[in-house]
């Protein structure tokens, strides 16, 4: 198989390409090339700012692919360079979603692929479900070979997987952790969520690569496993040895009062109890089944981490926004009990 991944540097990608070059897949990675030492060894690298049509179109003039992976499409505009790219050069274009492009909120827990698209609370969210529009109607109308993946919460070895401050470096959580302090957790804990280690996904991933029944179909990738947010703080504070001291906070307070986008990333995501049911995954791969539990992953991750100071980068705004948003929330308890 030949396979093209525009990106290839990220949770996701850097798993499915390890796992692809195991399999001797003739993989190529397009992107700018300023992240040449974390590339798999094995890829060839084409490099080239995927924003700049005309030069891309030049460098894969003699190239054809069996399957072309978009990791960093994000709107509209991007999808529709890379439909007039790649149409009549590759067998499938695999589009990665978002797993947060379903309804807000949700009428039911239960997660399919046929649960509605509709997020007011989180623009990276609605621009997800507009690039999936444009894309089927492309299949639709001119027979473009696409297949939509809809990825969760995943995670690898260099970032802990967070509620609050997940996407913005999450070593200072564990700090305040190993130091004893206070974390916050948002709502109060007790909400449904689903963590899907990189390299579980990445076997899914791969067998819908070349598979002609994923074509013009929407496919989730997650773990089965599902955890309340009270659970996951306190398996990072068991992977790091230590008592969790945790406060809850409610989402529409944090996002309030902080200049962090809880708005989207926690009322129109994680604030949200989710189950995803993987019936369509698992009837287009068989035998799929995700085997990391989360205890195991956090361990890995953590102990990864703990090992790599380059990855312990401290963010001291956050961790004093931290402490007053707390006091603040002991003060108020003070003033209400006197």
């Amino acid at each position: 198989m030949r396979a093209l991944f525009i990106g290839g540097t990220g949770t996701i990608s850097s798993a499915i390409s390890r796992q692809l070059l195991e399999q001797e897949c003739d993989l190529y990675l397009l992107n700018r090339g300023h992240h040449n030492d974390t590339l798999p060894a094995g890829a060839t690298l084409l490099t080239a700012d995927i924003h700049d049509e005309a030069s891309v179109a030049k460098l894969i003039q003699d190239l054809t692919f069996d399957v072309v992976v978009d990791f960093i499409a994000f709107e509209p505009e991007h999808v529709e360079r890379d439909y007039h790219l790649f149409k009549g050069k590759t067998r499938q274009y695999i589009f990665i979603s978002s797993a947060s492009a379903y309804q807000k909120p949700l009428s039911d827990y239960r997660i399919t692929e046929g649960t509605p698209l509709a997020n007011p609370y989180w623009e990276y969210s609605r621009n997800k479900i507009a690039c999936e529009d444009y894309l089927m109607k492309q299949y639709r109308e001119q027979g473009f070979p696409i297949t939509i993946v809809r990825p969760s919460h995943t995670y690898d070895e260099r970032s802990i997987p967070l509620g609050v401050h997940g996407s913005r470096g999450t070593w200072q959580v564990a700090k305040r952790m190993l130091e004893q302090k206070t974390v916050i957790i948002h709502g109060d804990g007790t909400s449904l969520w689903t963590m899907t280690h990189c390299d579980d996904f990445a076997k899914g991933f791969i067998g819908l690569m070349g598979n002609l029944h994923a074509i013009g179909e929407s496919v989730q990738i997650t773990s089965d496993e599902t955890v309340t947010w009270n659970q996951i703080y306190q398996t990072i504070a068991d992977a790091l040895g230590v008592e969790l001291k945790a406060i809850h906070v409610a989402s529409e307070f944090l996002d309030a009062c902080s200049q962090e986008d809880y708005q989207g990333g926690l009322i129109g995501d994680k604030a949200n109890s989710v189950v995803f049911d993987n019936t369509k995954l698992k009837r287009l791969v068989p035998g799929f089944v995700a085997t990391t539990r989360l205890d195991q992953g956090i361990k890995q991750t953590i102990d990864h981490i703990l090992t790599h100071p380059e990855l312990q980068k401290e963010d001291s705004d956050f961790d004093q926004w931290c402490d007053k948003v707390i006091i603040a929330l002991e003060a108020a308890m003070t003033v209400i009990r006197s």
